[in-house]
């Protein structure tokens, strides 16, 4: 029978539909109302005006979330250099590794962190060294497309989103509030 304990779960949302980074934040703020201590760390994002970074802002001290990255990789108009790219996914690999030793958190949310492994801007092979050294009472999410099988294989819980309609095909761009 399962049972509630101190065993922390990885966790991965991955997919091509809409909504990975929307179920992690979700899941923080479901963690922060029963008084657990959450890191967001966004492996692809800077400090974009994102609305998750002003709205966390009103969870503090239960929430912290940390845009780790440049520009923000991939995207049209970034020209950030790609060894820029790296130097900042690798500084936010060694944050989520200090951070999840730390036993100051109860949820660390690894933002787009597949993205970052699928363009090979950090290693697979640091990644599941970073799952397989977490402390057992820690819960690990990791979001963003193009999850490694190895990622899956380990997890806990895997969710695969899945588009299947997208205001973007009817010409409707991001909106304010809704996707960021």
């Amino acid at each position: 029978m399962p049972h509630e304990g101190d065993h922390g779960l990885l966790i991965v949302y991955t997919g091509d539909g809409k909504g990975k980074t929307t179920a992690a934040l979700g899941l923080c703020v479901r963690a922060a109302g029963h008084g657990n201590k959450c890191l967001v760390l966004q492996f692809i994002k800077s400090d974009w005006e994102y609305g998750e970074l002003k709205g966390f802002e009103r969870l503090a001290p239960e929430v912290e979330i940390r845009p780790m990255g440049v520009g923000c990789f991939g995207k049209p108009g970034d020209e950030t250099p790609r060894e820029e790219h790296e130097k900042a996914a690798a500084e936010a690999l060694r944050s989520a590794r200090d951070a999840i030793q730390s036993g100051d958190y109860d949820v660390v949310i690894l933002d787009e962190i597949n993205i970052a492994v699928h363009y090979k801007l950090i290693d697979i092979k640091e990644l599941m060294r970073l799952i397989d050294n977490r402390p057992e009472r820690v819960n690990l999410v990791l979001t963003g497309r193009y999850a490694d099988h190895r990622v899956i294989k380990a997890a806990d819980l895997v969710t695969n989103m899945q588009e299947v309609k997208h205001p973007y095909q009817k010409g409707i761009l991001s909106k304010k509030g809704i996707d960021y």
